[in-house]
């Protein structure tokens, strides 16, 4: 099925429904986290093919944006029925080149099935209204408004390294169903993966040029493609740093955007402590930290810390460490410089006198799970975003103290509360400056149909399946006048 996709490991660019190599010839090195082997090369594509791109999507979404959403949505059922029969093999290539282990890998490929699925259903429920003008003083039933739902144009889709396949296909879907059509920029590092998944979508039947992919260096095309006259609408997940510096450059052109976090747990005396822990350690550990909804600090009453800590410190000796194909837990991170970061910020909590209860050992870009205890306010672990397999525990004396250090923090993803008195769960969460408050759970993602958002640094607009697709089509009122 993907034989197209690639000569040898020179991965092309999909542009009109064909697999094409850069005119230029110029492509990028991809090599492994794990032992820096080259994995392939792929395209590295000049402003003169971006604009070629963004000219065949634009032509492409006309005829693509007046197909009825019943046959857009049989193109999407097709396209997770072709994600699910290559399941293993993309969940390989994800484990190749950015160290995703196998458990994991797998889980995302089948979780982004179900995604385009429900995407496929949610669409055809996407409906307009007629609005009577009497509804309003001062006019009557002489004024009627039909309200329908239209596609925005061009979507820009900028994906990242952690969840090249599911974060690519969650920009995607409720584009594609919404009537847009969609440049897929994947991140470098998981651009193959995400270039099999817009081969998927290729092969499901979708016309040319509705979904066309754009890789190369960000500092050559990354501002050209988002300032581009024919982009209506950037979908991003990424960084903080570079989705402010996309809402700068991108001006008045609308967007979608998940940032970084700084997610806490919240742990008070009445905690059902065996469940925090548990919790605390999936979120954390879970894919070494790589993630945005990550559980990044533990802010826990003092009365109950050192139990807490004991059964956390149980259940990460248990994590195993490896390579992705060795049915691991804690694998390497995703390149050198992230494992610096990452070991920077536990030699700072080192110098400033937090404890160390394990960990803190390093094999090139291999951080073994560390946990600290005593953190403080001071250290640059208790407010910087790691993105690696490092925990900070803060002891705190009251819930009081617990909101106020929870919301000192730029991010405002999600949040945690572990307690068994609801009263004190609902004051917390009401007080808290995040998108989501987890009660009694781990800060995640999911399910795709709920809303996911971040406040303050954490991003801007609302995903989740039917909020994503409102949010890349927009109203449009026809207003028929009566005679009276």
């Amino acid at each position: 099925m993907f034989e197209n996709i690639s000569e040898g490991k020179n991965y092309k660019s999909l542009f009109n429904g064909e697999w094409v190599k850069s005119k230029s010839g110029k492509t990028i090195q991809l090599k492994s986290p794990v032992d820096e082997t080259v994995i392939g090369e792929i395209q590295s594509l000049s402003q003169e093919e971006v604009n070629d791109i963004l000219e065949n999507s634009k032509a492409a979404q006309i005829k693509w944006g007046e197909t009825p959403i019943n046959e857009r949505a049989e193109v999407l059922f097709k396209a997770a029925e072709l994600l699910e029969e290559n399941v293993e093999e993309i969940a390989k290539i994800m484990q190749a080149e950015i160290a995703k282990d196998s458990k994991s890998a797998v889980s995302e490929v089948k979780r982004t099935v179900d995604f385009i699925k429900f995407t496929a259903s949610e669409g055809k429920h996407i409906e307009g209204e007629t609005i009577g003008g009497d509804n309003f003083p001062g006019f009557n039933k002489s004024k009627l408004s039909f309200v329908t739902r239209v596609p925005l144009g061009v979507v820009l889709s900028i994906s990242p390294f952690n969840y090249p396949v599911n974060l690519s296909a969650s920009k995607i879907a409720p584009a594609l169903i919404a009537g847009n059509s969609v440049v897929l920029k994947p991140p470098t590092q998981g651009a193959i993966s995400a270039l099999y998944l817009a081969e998927v979508f290729n092969k499901a039947g979708l016309p040319k040029g509705v979904l066309n992919t754009v890789t190369g260096r960000g500092s050559e095309i990354g501002d050209y493609l988002v300032t581009h006259k024919n982009v209506n609408f950037i979908n991003f997940t990424g960084s903080t740093e570079v989705g402010k510096h996309i809402a700068k450059e991108a001006n008045m052109i609308p967007m979608l955007m998940e940032l970084g976090g700084k997610d806490a747990a919240i742990v008070l005396e009445d905690a059902d402590l065996e469940l925090a822990a548990k919790n605390i350690v999936s979120g954390a550990y879970s894919y070494s930290g790589q993630r945005c909804t990550a559980v990044k600090r533990v802010l826990v009453i003092d009365k109950v810390a050192d139990k807490l800590i004991k059964l956390i410190e149980e259940r990460v000796n248990q994590l195993k460490v490896g390579n992705p194909e060795d049915g691991v837990d804690i694998t390497p991170l995703i390149d050198s410089k992230a494992a610096d970061f990452v070991q920077s910020l536990i030699d700072d909590a080192l110098a400033k006198g937090a404890k160390l209860i394990l960990g803190n050992k390093r094999e090139g870009n291999l951080i073994y799970p560390t946990l600290f205890d005593n953190v403080t306010t001071d250290m640059r672990l208790a407010w910087e975003e790691p993105f690696g397999p490092v925990l900070p525990i803060i002891r705190i004396k009251d819930i009081e103290e617990a909101i106020s250090i929870a919301n000192r923090s730029e991010y405002g993803l999600q949040s945690s509360v572990f307690t068994r008195n609801i009263d004190d769960a609902f004051y917390i969460a009401k007080k808290l400056e995040v998108g989501t408050v987890q009660i009694n759970n781990k800060t995640e993602r999911g399910p795709d149909h709920f809303p996911f958002l971040g406040v303050k640094s954490s991003g801007m607009g609302t995903q989740g399946i039917r909020y994503s697709i409102e949010a890349m089509s927009r109203p449009k009122a026809i207003v028929l006048n009566l005679p009276r």
